[in-house]
């Protein structure tokens, strides 16, 4: 029998049968058989050239200067006379065409999936009641919720931009699965700057000689779709007059890739201003039927690149978070969209019959959707809860343990999962928690190229994002749409962290 000697994700002597792609047999039909081969020796002729990646490097560098793929530096977050280029791989990194595409194809449905729970108050109710007795974060957001809905919503139209991420799991028998991460339901970033990434790497490829390859990568523009939700969104509203608002952070280092969609907006002759909390709470008011101004200016859509973590809250903050929630300009999201992306509705969502709760007459879009979920448990003080905390506790490298939060960087593993575990195990803290199975990606090799940094190749892992606009006009769904994607990478020495938390590099996927 041939022999397949595995290290760290690579193979050695790989047998024929590894050079295709097909389904597997022994699973669902949401599951292929990967040329592990293809997969981990793709670009080995040029990862093997350390003359050739020192020559194409800094050109690499250039054409994302060239092509904007920016940010602020760390020391200087506000001025944009000194910015460098957003950190990316060298080349294009392999992605399994039919979980791509597979990926694409859900996107409408966890678009529908999410506007049907945000408006099942008694669920969300149901599903954090345990949370928000200890999770501050969380019960504030549904403070505002509750009070809201007591009120009487004010906006008609409801706008949401959504990404669903995924990694690819590889099984013993090298077959792969497409799983869920999470879904980002507010402020789901990069879809400006991945946006122009393509170009970065079709130029290297061509550079290489590969003009072939170069040609088969994806025309990706994410920020074209996401602008055209909230052009639409604008144009429900129904005031010429009245403005786009992004709600930004204090610190905005990620300016570029919110500009490229502001820029979008502008070529369509809508208006869009940029405001803080801060501004908003000194600023803002609200006028006859609730209208919200701002300077003066009537706002049509406030849309969020802030507010989904902590730190961006103070009491006036949370006054001002209230103040637009209350409105009847359009929020993307509105706070009740933004409770469905916590880890614990992603938990519950996961437990048998619950999506069929939402989609009763929807079993195809039922199975779709269920094949991407892995292994989500609850940590309740209950029976089940004890037996996963234990299961955690005595094999703490098969899980992950998530607390609600955005943003990056929040998860615990290994060791320090089960530190904490042990530590809050008698505890209703433990109910702040999910615990998820861990996703077992298949490693590949790439150079990831930061600013100020060596140049070396690192074994990486990858995450794909598809992105989502939907809108409801009452109770009619208006637009649901798959917009693009975004790929992550990150070395495997990393086990948590995006972009922004500067662990993940900008990609883009090769299909393989």
């Amino acid at each position: 029998m041939h022999q397949v000697k595995r290290r760290r994700g690579r193979l050695r002597n790989p047998p024929p049968y590894l050079h295709r792609l097909r389904l597997c047999p022994r699973h669902s039909p949401f599951c292929v058989v990967v040329s592990v081969f293809a997969m981990t020796t793709l670009w080995k002729d040029i990862l093997q050239n350390e003359e050739l990646i020192q020559y194409v490097a800094p050109i690499a560098i250039d054409v994302a200067l060239l092509q904007g793929v920016l940010m602020r530096t760390k020391d200087d977050p506000n001025a944009s006379d000194v910015v460098n280029y957003a950190p990316f791989t060298l080349l294009p990194s392999p992605v399994p065409k039919d979980l791509l595409e597979q990926a694409y194809s859900i996107q409408q449905d966890f678009n529908l999936l999410v506007d049907k729970v945000s408006q099942d108050a008694e669920f969300l109710e149901c599903t954090l009641a345990s949370i928000i007795k200890v999770d501050d974060f969380t019960a504030q957001l549904f403070k505002i919720y509750k009070q809201v809905l007591d009120e009487g919503i004010a906006q008609s139209v409801v706008l949401g931009i959504n990404r669903s991420d995924y990694m690819f799991d590889y099984g013993a028998d090298d077959s792969a699965a497409l799983k869920q991460v999470e879904i980002n339901t507010i402020a789901a970033s990069f879809g400006g700057l991945t946006s122009r990434t393509t170009t970065v790497h079709r130029h290297v490829m061509n550079v290489l000689g590969k003009s072939k390859e170069a040609s088969k990568l994806l025309s990706n523009n994410p920020s074209k779709g996401i602008a055209m939700g909230i052009a639409r969104a604008w144009q429900l509203y129904g005031s010429d007059r009245a403005v786009v608002m992004f709600l930004v952070e204090e610190a905005q280092r990620n300016i570029f890739d919110q500009r490229c969609i502001e820029n979008e907006l502008w070529i369509r002759n809508i208006k869009v201003i940029r405001k803080s909390f801060k501004d908003v709470f000194e600023k803002a008011s609200l006028e006859s039927e609730k209208k919200l101004y701002i300077d003066g200016q009537e706002v049509a859509v406030v849309y969020y690149r802030e507010g989904y973590m902590p730190r961006s809250y103070n009491e006036q903050n949370w006054e001002a978070r209230l103040l637009l929630e209350k409105s009847r300009a359009v929020k993307c999201p509105d706070i009740a969209t933004q409770l469905v992306g916590t880890k614990k509705v992603q938990q519950e969502l996961s437990q048998p019959g619950v999506l069929e709760r939402f989609l009763p007459n929807e079993p195809e879009a039922v199975a779709r959707l269920r094949a991407t979920f892995t292994g989500l448990y609850s940590l309740e003080l209950d029976e089940e809860g004890d037996k996963m905390v234990a299961i955690a506790i005595a094999d703490p490298d098969r899980f992950v343990l998530k607390p609600q939060r955005e943003g990056g960087g929040n998860n615990l593993y290994g060791d320090e999962l089960k530190q904490v575990l042990e530590k809050i195990k008698d505890s209703s803290e433990r109910t702040s928690y999910i615990l998820m199975d861990k996703i077992k990606p298949l490693p590949t090799l790439n150079y990831l190229l930061r600013a100020h940094c060596p140049l070396k190749i690192s074994e990486c892992v990858s995450e794909l994002g598809i992105f989502g606009v939907y809108i409801r006009h009452g109770q009619t769904l208006v637009m649901n749409k798959h917009v693009g994607h975004l790929l992550r990478t990150k070395a495997i020495e990393h086990a948590d962290g995006g972009v922004a938390a500067g662990v993940a590099v900008l990609d883009t996927p090769y299909m393989i």
